[in-house]
């Protein structure tokens, strides 16, 4: 583990020209056009594509994962467009889609996971790198606390016989009631790495396989508290499932409903969302029963449409959700595996 202090917030609001943003897109046309809708009953949202004032410096790389503070700020992590004058992967919105501010030149290329949690008065973010191999404890203004980097104490990840150390590519964590991180090793080895409070190195468990206890591509990793006992929950991506374990990485249980389940966020009332990357954000109440399937467009060439430009996506139809989160209010942020970037704002009617 290393430490430091540093500093990333590069860009700010006030530093911002008047007349520098672009109209937020996907409201009502001239013409009267409705925003498309999704979902039936109580589970009913109007979907906003293209959500927030983006300064024209800024373009989206890969959107991958989105949070919403206490003070009811969206904070967007994306992986920086070749095209975009900033090198800024953290993006920050108020509640109403005004820009706030931006940082996070280090995580350019290989932006992905993020967790917010609040430890005393204070929130903090964590951010999973990719690209770097390094998850991040940082403030919210990107003032960095610890950086935890290759699980090099864990008997998994030695150098095999011909020299070289196991991948190591993190993807999202979960932090659990006492403090502990849990990272999932998502595009490098499939093993999930458990470290305390401090990021030191406590265990390692899972690894690649289809068995129960087995994982192949933890892509997304959370702590369920609904039952009022911790589960934690995994997003095993290419083995298509939710698999559950005990803090100690015991396997307790699969959940059925998702195709290719990217991450979680958990509601006050017990529904969760979870981002299908095939083309859905799927609804799961409190007992993991599938409530519906939002924007489904599962049986597109969804693989093809992500490279494409955005004439090319359907309203109402969902790409590729690789992120999302609800709101204080119910409302659910959608953030996509996209080349051009994509966030959606699900609002709920």
């Amino acid at each position: 583990m290393t430490s430091s202090r540093r500093r990333f917030l590069q860009t700010a609001g006030a530093l911002i020209p008047a007349g520098a943003f672009p109209a937020i897109l996907g409201a009502d046309d001239k013409a009267g056009t409705k925003l498309p809708v999704a979902g039936a009953g109580e589970h009913t949202y109007e979907l906003q594509h293209e959500w927030g004032e983006l300064p024209a410096q800024i373009q989206y790389g890969n959107t991958h994962g989105v949070v919403e503070d206490s003070q009811g700020h969206i904070y967007v992590h994306h992986t920086v467009n070749a095209a975009s004058e900033s090198a800024d992967s953290m993006v920050v919105f108020d509640e109403k889609g005004k820009f706030v501010k931006s940082w996070g030149k280090e995580f350019k290329g290989g932006a992905h996971g993020l967790h917010i949690r609040k430890e005393g008065s204070t929130e903090f973010l964590y951010l999973c790198d990719t690209r770097r191999g390094v998850v991040v404890k940082a403030t919210l203004d990107g003032e960095e606390v610890f950086t935890i980097g290759y699980p090099g104490q864990s008997d998994a990840y030695q150098p095999g016989a011909d020299g070289k150390k196991p991948k190591y590519s993190p993807t999202n964590l979960a932090i659990a009631p006492n403090g502990d991180l849990y990272v999932g090793d998502g595009y490098g080895s499939s093993y999930i790495n458990q470290y305390n409070n401090k990021g030191e190195y406590i265990r390692t468990f899972a690894g690649k396989g289809k068995e129960p206890g087995k994982v192949d591509c933890p892509h997304g990793i959370a702590v369920d508290m609904r039952s009022g006992s911790p589960i934690l929950t995994v997003a095993d991506r290419a083995n298509n499932r939710i698999q559950r374990f005990t803090l100690d990485g015991r396997h307790i249980d699969f959940v059925a409903g998702t195709n290719l389940p990217c991450h979680f966020n958990f509601f006050k009332n017990g529904d969760v969302v979870v981002p299908d990357l095939g083309a859905r954000v799927t609804l799961l109440d409190k007992n993991n029963q599938l409530i519906t399937h939002l924007g489904d467009d599962s049986s597109s060439k969804w693989r093809d449409t992500r490279t494409l430009t955005r004439d090319h996506f359907t309203p109402g139809k969902f790409v590729c959700p690789h992120g999302a989160c609800f709101d204080h209010s119910g409302n659910i942020f959608v953030v996509e595996w996209v080349e051009v970037g994509r966030v959606t704002k699900m609002r709920k009617v």
